[in-house]
């Protein structure tokens, strides 16, 4: 055991638990009502949100797991760096309009606004099922994170996990999203000082960055399969589908949807998608400690062990205690986030609309926070009880099905033209392909190569059924309209994508 590391790590995490319990009187509100609780009342400004939102999005499991992709595969696991980027810019399309359709219906969901939009039950409890699928192993993988340095640390077994998780359980079933919105802050500063010393320490102990490039391209050419600093022509298009693709269904995660809807304004949530690419700079360097691990002779089979050992062997214990707090704070920001998303989901577009639909809003929030817990107990049992593996290949899966959602929200902010029928089966059909692509890989892996005769085109698999999915729509939606199916009342008008800046010319 590291002493040291293990003291400095408790001492911070304890420092974070007492917050999470305080953010219950922060920017108060009455937490027995569902907006209050899962939402923060809609009250965080251009501040706030920035740092819930990055606390949100970069996870404890992306600071492991994109440097151990670059450890493992190489110049590959790059691709989250312009993932990032771009995602931004397609955000700020969207994002605003959905802010402003919530706030004026109160909408908690994106599937509140399926519903309102198509008024059919049926595809937003099916937008609803995906969403909290998608989310359970998400939460898992940063327990996954958190096992990896509290193993570092020497800290053995499942019992420090249980721990911190019960702790999570309870802050959150108390503070709702504002504990999260709070703790968000220590994490963010932590990571950030700990990425800064690692991007000046680390090079100067091993020679400078050119040293460190040659040494990872020695090191990845005896990998099996053989990894490259630089990728292949051959893996050009895996490249790209999979950056644009895990861009195209970042923000369509009910966790980043509650960061967005928790907003105080339309000009906040814009705001936020311009500053919000400061987090890819630092992840540009995240991603080079998994070649400062091979150029530092790091060994091991397991690669989210590589950022960890790394960080023991290149830093004083002290310092190493640091940066295993971030990465775990990192891991229970999100996932407080994520079991809070999945509970507004349930309350809101099952248990409400097909149980108890005169639900008052104190009711739905004794039904969230309950729901809360028995997530995170889910993505426990994801950790404890079932192989690592399994988890991250479901993992796999999540990206692929959230991607079958984006017809039905981001397409339906914009127009009215499609049928809610066509949607559903455009969206049952991008779920089975998709995931029969990652059957048939065997979850190793979320590239998929589809043969049209002589032509084979490797690519994203969740982009290539979302393509799937959407042309089955566009033409399932022709053929409705010209039999006179009809496809639904809308409840949503024009003026609600102005919402926002008409409230601010008044």
């Amino acid at each position: 055991m590291h002493a040291a590391a293990v003291i400095v790590f408790v001492l911070l995490f304890i420092f974070i638990t007492v917050l999470g319990f305080v953010a219950s009187r922060w920017r108060k509100g009455n937490l027995s009502h569902l907006d209050e609780w899962g939402l923060g009342g809609r009250r965080f400004g251009t501040f706030v949100t920035w740092f819930l939102l990055g606390g949100d999005l970069y996870t404890a499991y992306t600071f492991i797991a994109v440097p151990a992709l670059m450890y493992g595969s190489g110049a590959l696991g790059f691709y989250a760096v312009p993932y990032t980027i771009v995602v931004y810019p397609l955000a700020f399309l969207f994002m605003p309009r959905l802010w402003s359709v919530a706030k004026k219906h109160g909408y908690v969901t994106a599937s509140d606004f399926v519903q309102g939009r198509y008024q059919s039950r049926l595809l937003a409890l099916a937008i609803a099922v995906t969403g909290i699928l998608a989310t359970l192993p998400y939460i898992a993988l940063q327990l996954v994170g958190m096992k990896a340095v509290l193993a570092a640390m020497g800290l053995a077994g499942d019992w420090p996990l249980i721990i911190a998780f019960i702790i999570l359980a309870l802050y959150t079933y108390t503070s709702g999203l504002r504990a999260p919105a709070m703790i968000a802050f220590v994490k963010d500063i932590l990571i950030y000082v700990v990425i800064l010393v690692a991007a000046i320490v680390i090079p100067m102990k091993l020679g400078g960055f050119s040293h460190i490039f040659h040494a990872a391209a020695a090191a990845l050419a005896t990998h099996k399969p053989k990894g490259a600093v630089v990728i292949s022509p051959k893996l050009f298009l895996p490249y790209a589908t999979l950056a644009f693709g895990s861009a195209v269904a970042l923000f369509l995660y009910p966790h980043a949807v509650t960061g967005t809807l928790s907003a105080s304004s339309r000009v906040a949530v814009k705001r936020n998608m311009a500053f919000l690419p400061i987090y890819s700079f630092m992840l540009g360097v995240l991603a080079l400690l998994g070649y400062m691990a091979l150029a530092a002779g790091i060994h091991t089979k397991v690669t989210s062990n590589a950022v960890p050992l790394l960080f023991l062997k290149e830093f004083p214990s002290w310092f190493a205690g640091v940066g295993f707090a971030a990465i775990a704070i990192g891991a229970l920001v999100p996932a407080a986030i994520m079991s809070i998303a999945a509970s507004n989901l349930f309350t809101r577009n099952i248990y409400k609309e097909f149980f108890v639909r005169q639900a008052t809003p104190e009711h739905e929030a004794r039904v969230a926070k309950i729901f809360s817990l028995l997530v995170k107990l889910g993505a426990l049992y994801f950790v404890i009880g079932i192989p690592t593996q399994y988890a991250i290949n479901l993992q796999l899966l999540g990206g692929i099905w959230i991607l079958q959602t984006v017809p039905a929200i981001v397409l339906g902010l914009y127009t009215r033209w499609f049928n809610r029928y066509a949607l559903f089966i455009g969206w049952a059909v991008g779920m089975i392909y998709g995931t029969g692509m990652a059957v048939e890989n065997q979850f190793k892996s979320s590239i998929y190569t589809v043969h049209l005769g002589h032509l084979a085109i490797a690519s994203y698999a969740g982009l290539t059924a979302g393509i799937v999915n959407l042309i089955l729509s566009v033409v399932l939606t022709l053929i409705m309209k010209a039999v006179g199916v009809k496809s639904g009342t809308d409840m949503t008008d024009p003026t609600d994508y102005e919402l926002e800046l008409t409230t601010l010319q008044n």
